[in-house]
Parts: C-alpha cells; sequence; structure tokens
C-alpha cells in the first residue's frame, strides 16, 4: 500500500509519517503541496506542523495549495484521508470535516501525552480498535480546541462521527473532542499524534493501533 504524506511550507511531521507507516508494511511517498496529482496513492495524510507559517488561522492559506484540489477529489471517491493536527486543521478549513479549531483553553501551547478514548469504531481510522478503547497518545499544539456549532455537534453525535475523546480535556475542546469523521468514515481529523507513538522508543506503540486501521492492515500476532 502508498500513502501520500502532503509536504506544506512548515510542515514538520512527514518524516515522522513516512517512518511510522511504512513501520506497519506500507510505503510512503512525499507530495508537494504545490502539485496538484496525487499520482497512485492508496491513502493520503495531511501531517503536522505550521502550514504556511499559520499566517491567519491555521489551514486557512494550506487550503488554497494545488493538491487540494486532488485530495478532495480523492475523499469524495472514497479514498482514506487522515489529518493529524495542522493537517487536522486544513481539512476541516478546506471543507472536508466540520467545525473549526481554535485556541488553546489558557492560551497555551501543549506538549504532552493525553489519554485518548475511542468513542466509535465507523472509521478508517478507528476500525480497528475496539469502542472504549484508551489509548496514550502526544499531543503538540497550540490552536487544537475543537470548536463546531450546535446543530454540528449534534449531528456528530447522532451518527457516531466523533471518533476520539479526551479521557481528561487538554484544550477545552467542544465535548471533548479529540477527533471525527466525514459521513462516510473515510476521511478523519484528530489532533493527537499517533505517528509518534509507533515505537516502544517513543514511550508507546498504541499509535499503531491508528495506523494499522487506517492502512487496512491486521494486527501481527
Amino acid at each position: 500500500m502508498k500513502v501520500g504524506v502532503v509536504v506544506f511550507p512548515g510542515s514538520n511531521c512527514e518524516h515522522d509519517v513516512v517512518e511510522a507507516v511504512e513501520r506497519v508494511g506500507a510505503t510512503g511517498e512525499l507530495l508537494w503541496h504545490g502539485d496538484s496529482s496525487l499520482g497512485d496513492v492508496d491513502a493520503v495524510v495531511l501531517p503536522g506542523g505550521f502550514a504556511h507559517g499559520d499566517y491567519l488561522r491555521p489551514g486557512a492559506i494550506a487550503r488554497f495549495s494545488p493538491v487540494m484540489g486532488a485530495v478532495a477529489k480523492f475523499a469524495d471517491d472514497g479514498g482514506p484521508v487522515l489529518g493529524i493536527c495542522n493537517g487536522f486543521q486544513v481539512l476541516t478549513e478546506a471543507g472536508l470535516l466540520p467545525g473549526a479549531l481554535q485556541k488553546n483553553a489558557g492560551l497555551k501551547f501543549l506538549c504532552r501525552t493525553v489519554d485518548v478514548r475511542v468513542d466509535s469504531t465507523d472509521s478508517v481510522l478507528t476500525s480497528g480498535a475496539a469502542r472504549a478503547q484508551v489509548l496514550r497518545l502526544p499531543i503538540n499544539h497550540f490552536e487544537g480546541n475543537y470548536t463546531c456549532d450546535p446543530h454540528t455537534l449534534d449531528e456528530l453525535r447522532a451518527e457516531g462521527r466523533v471518533v476520539l475523546r479526551y479521557v481528561d480535556n487538554p484544550n477545552g475542546a467542544t465535548d471533548d473532542i479529540a477527533g471525527i469523521c466525514s459521513s462516510r468514515g473515510n476521511v478523519v481529523g484528530l489532533m493527537p499524534h499517533p505517528e509518534r507513538a509507533s515505537d516502544d522508543l517513543l514511550g508507546s506503540t498504541d499509535g499503531l493501533v491508528l495506523l494499522r486501521s487506517f492502512l487496512g492492515v491486521p494486527e501481527r500476532v
């Protein structure tokens, strides 16, 4: 399986993602944001970082990159798309996921490991996990406070589209939301970094639960 990892000016987690997906048996390929084609990839990841320096709002400029047209078509055709941290912000700005990410409560940059609970397995990222499973994943953000209007929140809840919730909300996110998916479950955004929890040397391998699910790779026994 070939995974395209989009690189925006200011991305800083693209190589981490490539290494993590290769750890579970896929092939990672870097894709430049200025290209209008995804090539022959089987899945797409928008990695973390500070796309275009996070000027205006995080992801607000990146959404206009030529590659995003191809990402939108890929998603519309049912292809698996994952946005991690800054990538989640880009997906909301591009309208591929609802809501928005705002500054953390307390206006502090957060860099630590948190517990998240799997609240839905109806997405490409969580279909291989167990409902109510708790995962230890790192966060690294200043604008990770997910927000949406009441109608959108009702829809997300009713349709089982809140895929991950914080056990102990670190940033003030609405309804403790750490990750959501599209109505078809093939587009997912989350603020925690699964790629940074993919090796014992990193302190946790819980991220592999999500990455294996995203790539359709069964867990080795």
